[in-house]
Parts: C-alpha cells; structure tokens; sequence
C-alpha cells in the first residue's frame, strides 16, 4: 500500500505498533527502514503529541493495516494509551475515513460486537478476505486485490489488480 501511496505521491504518516514491528519480522523479508523510507513521515507511536493525535490536522482518514483485536478493542472502548489509538479516534470523533484491515480469526462474540459497534460509529471493517474470482497465481496477487479495494473506500483507484466484471464464459460453474 505505501509503495502505491508513494508512487501516487499522496502524503503518508507512518504508525508502527511493537508488535507490528514483530509481525514484519516474521512475516516479510523487508526491514523497518525499507517500509518507513516508504512514509512521507514517520511518527513514533508513544508521541502522543504526534500531528494525527489532533483533530486540526487535516487529513482524508487513515487505515490500519493490520487492525489487532486489541487495537480494535482500544478503539471501541476510546482507552487511547497509544498513537494509533488515538488517531483512530480523532477519525471518528471528525467524520473521517477509518478503515480497519481486522486479520485475527476465529472471531469471538467480543470481536464481532467491537466490529459492529465501530462500523456504526463510521469505521470501514475490512479484513483482506483474498478475493478468488480473480484466480489469483501469487501472494502478490492476493495483496494486490486486498490493497486495491482498500484504496477504493478512499477513491483512490489504481488498476494493479483484476475487477469483477462478470461470470467468465470460458469458466464452467461446479
């Protein structure tokens, strides 16, 4: 998302939780210097003070990517001890886009009513359910499609990825 961000040269705060660090570790082969050269800027997550902290800085909303249930669960109950927590929401307090990339599954009753609660307060529940229609050959495609659609909410369009457009007719149904 932020190399698209970044080739679109739309601005960019980057927000990075302990445990995202951990998750970026484990899961990509990419340092947090090579995803934070990606930002416009870079806030570290204990300043409080940081520029999204207020709700007199302007911006067009803000994704969390991914959303733990923790985070989801600081976000709903407005106990913003962190960054993150707080500028989600200042989002919602200022009507703007929220978009909450949830990844954790099973759901429990817990996750699904802080969901449902945050959806009717405003925020986008989006978990980056791979979308396989598009019969997707790589991670990347999967990615692609989920950043894609992610980007839409915020009518930001790009075409790196496949669209519905109708049943295939070379495809036969099962």
């Amino acid at each position: 998302m932020l190399e698209i961000l970044k080739e679109l040269n739309i601005e960019t705060h980057l927000i990075f939780s302990k445990w995202a660090l951990a998750t970026l570790k484990y899961e990509t082969e990419r340092s947090f210097d090579d995803i934070a050269a990606l930002a416009t800027k870079y806030c570290v997550m204990k300043d409080m003070a940081a520029p999204p902290s207020s709700g007199s800085f302007l911006h067009d909303g803000m994704i969390i990517l991914p959303c733990s249930m923790k985070t989801l669960a600081a976000i709903r109950s407005g106990f913003c001890d962190d960054l993150i927590s707080i500028s989600a929401n200042v989002c919602l307090k200022e009507r703007r886009k929220l978009l909450l990339a949830v990844r954790e599954t099973p759901l429990s009753a817990i996750h699904l009513d802080n969901m449902t609660f945050l959806e009717r307060a405003g925020a986008t529940i989006f978990p980056p359910v791979p979308a396989f229609y598009t019969r997707p050959k790589t991670l990347e495609d999967l990615i692609d499609q989920s950043v894609g659609r992610m980007l839409d909410v915020f009518g930001i369009h790009v075409d790196n990825f496949e669209r519905w457009e109708s049943f295939r007719k070379d495809k036969t149904l099962k």
